[in-house]
């Protein structure tokens, strides 16, 4: 036997030992089938994915672990999207902008916020600080409890970080 063919036996089994159990337990967290049901065939994607499925010791966590980062993410996203959507609905009509055009801007702004999430918790409240609110260095240091020297530490660390990103 192929170590493929062992690694599709034990794909296999896992899927069908735990797929209702992990269905059930994602069905209670988003309280929609549909979406329980795309998060848990997300869920076994991951798995597929990892190549450690010969690995796994304890599935049910394994599998809950991955699942929990998957809703993280859909509630993430859901949070941006709402807030957008309530954004523009104050504007007036004529400003409106077409389907096409706010799926775009919404999938910009979710890429911008899994960049942001990639960087330490500090560095991230700095440059949102910075960009969004319009804070001087010294302002956010007395907000997060650093020197402006620090500020600008984090700021040049958020900057390069965002200029590879757009470069790769």
């Amino acid at each position: 036997m192929t170590t493929k063919s062992i690694d599709d036996n034990v794909l296999s089994q896992l899927y069908h030992e735990h797929h209702s159990w992990l269905l059930g337990w994602l069905d209670k967290r988003v309280q929609c089938r549909l979406l329980a049901e795309d998060h848990a065939q997300d869920t076994f994607m991951r798995v597929i994915t990892s190549k450690e499925v010969h690995n796994i010791r304890e599935p049910r966590a394994y599998l809950t672990t991955i699942a929990k980062g998957l809703l993280v993410n859909h509630w993430r996203r859901s949070a941006i999207e709402k807030a957008y959507l309530d954004k523009i609905a104050a504007y007036p009509e004529a400003l409106t902008r077409s389907p096409e055009e706010n799926a775009i801007i919404l999938a910009t702004l979710q890429e911008i916020d899994d960049l942001l999430n990639e960087l330490p918790i500090n560095v991230r409240k700095a440059f949102l600080m910075s960009q969004l609110d319009g804070l001087t260095y010294i302002e956010i240091g007395h907000k997060l409890g650093v020197s402006d020297r620090m500020v600008k530490k984090y700021m040049s660390r958020a900057m390069l970080h965002c200029l590879t990103a757009t470069l790769s």
